[in-house]
């Protein structure tokens, strides 16, 4: 069984009452529920994770490897910020997936720039929760076909 980490950055907690005109009032344990659902589904073994931790995050991206087969990562600001996160996540040579529940390049122009794209092989914005489960469906895909 493949398994997949899930790693969401800083605010991601605060999903359901955050800008809910941007970000739905979906939570991150409904995103979390999905997610196992759907991980079930595809018969994935699935570890979520979050932290507003940068250095936290870089910690969990460096424990993957050797554990996880894949990681999806929502690394919210940091996505625009940090050459660290984009480091660790090419350090640890797994496929990796950048999700984003807003379509980031319709919004401010400071967020327009990926840190983390470089380092994924797709990137998908804009679907709110569905961008998660969109990843899921995309990794257990290429996963099975690399085995």
């Amino acid at each position: 069984m493949s398994s997949i980490l899930i790693l969401n950055g800083p605010n991601l907690n605060l999903l359901g009452t955050r800008q809910p005109e941007v970000y739905g009032s979906t939570t991150l344990a409904d995103i979390e529920r999905l997610c196992r659902e759907t991980a079930s589904m595809l018969g994935l073994d699935l570890t979520f994770e979050q932290s507003n931790h940068e250095g936290v995050m870089i910690d969990m991206i460096h424990a993957a490897k050797g554990v996880h087969d894949a990681i999806i990562v929502n690394a919210g600001a940091y996505t625009h910020t940090s050459v660290a996160l984009h480091d660790a996540l090419v350090s640890v040579d797994l496929p990796v997936v950048e999700v984003h529940l807003s379509n980031i390049h319709a919004r401010e122009p400071f967020r327009h720039k990926s840190f983390i794209a470089p380092a994924a092989i797709g990137q998908i914005a804009g679907f709110g929760a569905q961008s998660y489960l969109m990843a899921l469906h995309g990794l257990a895909e290429r996963l099975r076909k690399s085995a």
